[in-house]
């Protein structure tokens, strides 16, 4: 008899770069830390469960969300709609959109452009970039995504940091169900839209795709212009090499 389906079939642990995986799931622990900012939240997110079980409860933790009064001063380019609660430290531009339900904490800036599309927590002193859109996910403390992102269904942790450009691909081509690759086997999410999952302090280059389920462990580099799929571990880089050439000009 095989193991249960959505299990890995290997039974040892696997131990890779200091990031120790256990054969039947994967814990958020091993991926970041929930900060004291949204201890508000911690109910929804013990540090045993699966990551994409944390994304499963983003709009849970957000049902009973009421906008603050004292949050920071609107300015008349940024239409906010739904339930939206601002620190009163929160930076705003001159022009963005936040849909409800979105909880942004202290010392967060939202930069020019910026679309929030709804349950989307954010600790504090984070950075919601320049056109970057976010949708359903989770971002704790220090996370940096300044430029031209796409963050969809995914959990960013303390001090990951997203180039310019990045994009978490958060939907198969197929549109099946988005499973994980990790060195001793696959597992299933029960998830059709599932993005990344990136560990405190990791580093996305500019450019970079992370394709549906990807798996990046903390201080990990995925280095600019990969497209990259499956698991990185804790304290390594995940890299392409291309051979460019050159030619002389024929004008």
């Amino acid at each position: 008899m095989g193991p249960p389906a959505g299990r890995p079939a290997n039974k040892k642990p696997l131990s890779l770069g200091g990031f120790f995986v256990i054969p039947h799931g994967v814990k958020a622990s091993e991926f970041f830390a929930l900060p004291p900012s949204l201890a508000r939240f911690a109910k929804f997110f013990p540090a045993t469960a699966t990551p994409w079980d944390w994304l499963k409860q983003v709009g849970a933790a957000l049902e009973g969300l009421e906008a603050n009064p004292a949050g920071p001063k609107i300015p008349p380019g940024v239409h906010i709609e739904g339930k939206v609660w601002l620190h009163a430290s929160v930076k705003l531009p001159p022009f963005a959109v936040i849909q409800g339900p979105a909880y942004l904490g202290a010392n967060t800036q939202i930069r020019p452009g910026a679309f929030i599309r709804g349950n989307v927590i954010a600790g504090e002193n984070c950075v919601l970039g320049n056109s970057s859109e976010f949708k359903n996910c989770l971002l704790l403390d220090g996370v940096q995504a300044a430029h031209f992102n796409y963050v969809g269904d995914s959990l960013l942790g303390n001090g990951a940091h997203l180039g310019a450009g990045v994009i978490c691909s958060n939907l198969r081509l197929d549109q099946a169900e988005v499973t994980v690759r990790l060195p001793n086997g696959t597992l299933g999410t029960g998830l059709k839209k599932f993005g990344a999952v990136i560990g405190d302090k990791a580093e996305i280059g500019c450019n970079a795709v992370l394709n549906p389920g990807s798996l990046v462990g903390p201080r990990a580099l995925v280095m600019p212009c990969t497209a990259f799929s499956g698991y990185v571990a804790a304290n390594t880089v995940a890299r392409t090499r291309h051979a460019i050439t050159t030619m002389p000009r024929r004008d």
